[in-house]
């Protein structure tokens, strides 16, 4: 497990079974006793590798445009908001 928020974050799980869900691989794999968790393959060795920091200045900045244009879309209405 790869995902640097979930609980099981860091452990090595066994791989039951591999299916597709909404197109995406997914690992079903045991944890504890008789049960399992499914995780999608991004969460884990083998999925692709992480982007090395999560807020990197492009994702950024293309955010601020983001929400620059929505704020200025809406600043000749009045939407009765503060």
């Amino acid at each position: 497990m790869t995902h640097p928020f979930h609980a099981l974050a860091g452990q090595q799980l066994d791989i039951l079974f591999v299916k597709r869900r909404s197109g995406a691989l997914v690992f079903v794999c045991a944890y504890g006793a008789s049960r399992s968790v499914t995780l999608p393959q991004e969460w884990t060795d083998r999925g692709a590798d992480p982007g090395g920091d999560r807020l990197a200045v492009e994702g950024l900045s293309a955010l601020r445009a983001l929400v620059d244009a929505l704020v200025s879309r809406g600043a000749g209405t009045d939407g009765g908001g503060s």
